[in-house]
């Protein structure tokens, strides 16, 4: 499945349920693909929702932007379009990068009709400083590629030593590509990066909290009881800017809480979804 936006880039993106069913987009986080939420997709489509698990621009199979524009404001423009050609309003589910975007959607004045309720993934008003920094390391170290699936493996287990390592390795072939010079490298726009280095913290969070006074739907924030990028003082200013928020902690996950506690994250936005949707 594939979006043709009015920017022109194709937007890669795979669907579950009943066109009929109510509208939950999934957005992945910075240098994941659509494939990062496991069965969740599956799981929401099954419970009675639409279900549309997009590759962010410059991720997956998604077109790369042909000037390097992975700037929240150009994810939200694509969004946009996408639930224009949809035709309904949405739900959203985002992880990290995916969440601001639908948090900027969803505090946008002209386009905040187009989101029903909100489900932020490990990421608050801003993230810690000290844990986006160590996500950024992690994914500038592939950017010599990896000489193999297993060396891609060991780096990914060095960086999750909580997550137990798969026996196989071909479900990386998902979040890698082999090029010509027989290296397999991170299936992300390397441009993408370059805007994440000289982010000023301090502005963009406060920018941040005058967006959230204008979110009034339902919104949860999911963390990972081990996550670095959200730690309790972020949860606090989240919970402070958005006092109506849910708010839901996942044992045993850290940031990527979809792939450490799948079972349990798609059992906590469904209980969300259907309390405020169905």
């Amino acid at each position: 499945m594939k979006f043709k936006l009015k920017s022109g880039l194709d937007i890669a993106a795979s669907s579950w349920g009943k066109e009929a069913d109510p509208l939950v987009v999934l957005m992945h986080g910075g240098g994941q693909t659509r494939h990062a939420w496991g069965k969740t997709g599956e799981v929401l489509g099954n419970s009675g929702f639409q279900v549309v698990a997009i590759d962010l621009r410059g991720h997956g199979n998604s077109d790369w932007h042909p000037e390097g524009d992975y700037s929240i404001d150009g994810y939200k423009s694509d969004l946009i379009s996408i639930l224009d050609q949809l035709k309904k309003p949405a739900s959203l589910v985002g992880a990290s990068l995916g969440g601001m975007i639908g948090f900027s959607l969803a505090g946008d004045k002209d386009f905040k009709n187009l989101v029903t309720s909100l489900v932020m993934v490990d990421i608050g008003l801003y993230p810690n400083q000290q844990g986006a920094d160590q996500v950024i390391q992690f994914m500038q170290s592939g950017s010599e590629g990896f000489s193999s699936l297993e060396e891609a493996s060991d780096v990914i287990s060095g960086y999750l030593p909580h997550r137990k390592r798969p026996r196989d390795n071909r479900g990386l072939e998902k979040n890698l590509r082999l090029r010509e010079d027989g290296r397999y490298y991170w299936h992300w726009d390397p441009k993408f990066i370059e805007g994440r280095t000289n982010r000023k913290e301090g502005e963009q969070k406060a920018a941040n909290t005058e967006i959230a006074k204008n979110i009034k739907i339902p919104i949860l924030l999911i963390r990972g009881a081990l996550s670095d990028v959200v730690t309790q003082e972020e949860v606090n200013d989240f919970l402070t800017a958005l006092p109506h928020a849910e708010f839901k902690e996942i044992e045993q996950a850290a940031h990527m809480i979809a792939g450490d506690r799948n079972d349990i994250f798609a059992a906590s936005a469904i209980d969300f979804l259907k309390r405020i949707t169905l």
